[in-house]
Order: C-alpha cells, then structure tokens, then sequence
C-alpha cells in the first residue's frame, strides 16, 4: 500500500474525542409543514435534524431551504437509507448526495440507522433490522469506513424497532452495540422511544441495557410518542411522548453525558405551538443533570 493510500486508512480510523463534540441542546425533526412557524421558536429549538434524503439533488426551492435553516440554526444531517447493514456494500451516489448535504450544511456530526434497506440491489422502502452477529458486525465496519472515507465529521448511528429477532443472535442487543462502537469508531444516536418499545414487545428491561452500553458514545437522543395496537407498542411517530418514554428518557440522561435531543413526529403532525412543551419538558430534564446550562430552560 502507498503512503496515499496508507493516509487514507488513517483518516478513517482516527479516533474521535467524542467528549469534545459540542452540546446542541434540545431541538426538532425539522418538517416542512412547520417552515413558515419555526422562526418563531429559535429560542426554545436549540437546533434541527433535518432528514438528509429530502436534499438530495434539489430544486432550487429545496436547497435555498436547507441554506436558510442552516443559517438559523444548528443542523444535524439524517440518513434513511444509508443501508449500512448491506452486505453488498453502500451505494456509491447515495454517499455522494448524502455527503453533499453534510458538506453545505457542516454539522457536528452526522447520523444514519443500524439497519439495511436495501438487498440484491432492490429497495426495500423500510428500515429492516440486521442480525446481531460477527457477521453483520464486519458488514457494518466495512460500511462505515466507506462512508467515513467520503464525510469528513463523526458519525452516530440509531437503534431501530425490531419488528423481527432473528433466530440464532449470538451477541446480545448491549454488547452488540458496544462493539460497533468500538470497533468501527462511531457513536449512538439512542432512541429512547425504539428502547421502550422494544423492551415491551420483547419483554426484558430497557435499564439493563442502557447501563451496559458505552456512556461516552450516547451523544444524540429521539423521542417521540407511540401507541398500542393489539398489545403491541408500534413507533407511529404520530403521538404526544408517552410517561414510559419520560421516565426512560430522564434514566438516559442521568445515566449519558448527552450532547443533543431531537423530538420527532412524523404523523399527525400538529401546530409547532403544541409541540413546544415537550421540548421544554426534554430540556428541563437536560438541565436537571448537567447536560446543558439552565439558561436553556
């Protein structure tokens, strides 16, 4: 290997001081139903994750927008799509319209799932959990670096629903998260909401399991309320945080030096107006233990 290429390696791998990323505060899912009233907020939305695939290959009117946002605030790029979880490797253009995105706006760092969403070069329109083995840990490694290969700030990746378990998991859900951390050097973006959820429909304690992950690397948190159908908690996206997801979120953040809160709602959004006081509620918790100055509140 040339020294070009032995470079390259070592920019990928370098280690990040996660510690010395900045603390963003409490902020929003941007949605464009709430372009014309979110101005009006900058001093409870402390900063916005957009979802970086609506910014791909924009109209005018799209990129003017993500320019405007990022003018006003802090932004964290989001991927849907990444499909870190494929064994066929990632897709080179998405990288490239996802790291343009990143590059306009030059957050402090970005975020995708643990999942995959893309199999025998066919979409599968959903993010799709992947088994918790050697395996997949080596795929999303591989992944990665080839992603860290084009973005150039820290990555944090989501734990998703598990509308399936596949049968044979040799790593437990802690340790398997533990590892990617360590090996493919990445944080965690936790979803509280997915946690609670999880631990329901699967019966076991979401404590357990947040007090065995790396405190250091719980950089970014989502919430957001669901619902039961059928006696199954199902992320709709479409609910008001329900007190399980509270209790969880604050045993997070005593637990995890937290950077940043990201409230998302994707159904039955309402007037930015009603989502304001859970967003005062996550940041008063925040400030509660230590994570933000009170000047937040």
């Amino acid at each position: 290997m040339d020294a070009e290429a032995a470079g390259v390696v070592v920019a990928v791998r370098a280690n990040v001081d996660w510690s010395a990323l900045p603390t963003l505060g409490v902020g929003l899912g941007f949605r464009p139903i709430h372009r014309s009233e979110i101005f009006l907020y900058r001093d409870q939305i402390h900063f916005l994750e957009v979802t970086a695939d609506h910014y791909f290959d924009p109209v005018a009117e799209k990129d003017n927008e993500l320019r405007l946002l990022a003018k006003n605030f802090a932004i964290i790029p989001h991927g849907l799509a990444m499909s870190l979880g494929s064994a066929e490797g990632l897709d080179a253009e998405y990288v490239a319209e996802f790291t343009n995105v990143v590059d306009t706006v030059q957050p402090a760092w970005c975020s995708d799932h643990i999942a995959f969403t893309r199999a025998g070069g066919l979409e599968i329109g959903h993010l799709t959990p992947i088994p918790r083995t050697r395996a997949s840990l080596r795929v999303l490694d591989r992944n990665i670096a080839t992603l860290k290969q084009s973005v150039s700030v820290p990555i944090i990746l989501e734990n998703i629903t598990e509308t399936i378990l596949f049968p044979g998991e040799a790593i437990e859900q802690a340790e398997f998260l533990t590892e990617l951390c360590e090996q493919s050097d990445v944080g965690l973006l936790l979803d509280v909401t997915n946690l609670f959820i999880n631990s329901v429909n699967h019966r076991y304690d979401p404590i357990s399991v947040l007090q065995r992950l790396p405190r250091d690397r719980i950089i970014q948190l989502h919430f957001v309320g669901g619902h039961l159908r059928d006696g199954v908690w199902i992320d709709s996206h479409g609910d008001e945080t329900n007190e399980e997801v509270w209790q969880l979120l604050e045993e997070v953040l005593k637990y995890a030096p937290v950077k940043g809160i990201i409230l998302e709602r994707d159904e039955n959004i309402p007037p930015l107006a009603q989502l304001i006081p859970e967003i005062s509620r996550a940041t008063q918790l925040g400030s509660k233990y230590g994570r933000w100055a009170a000047v937040h509140d």
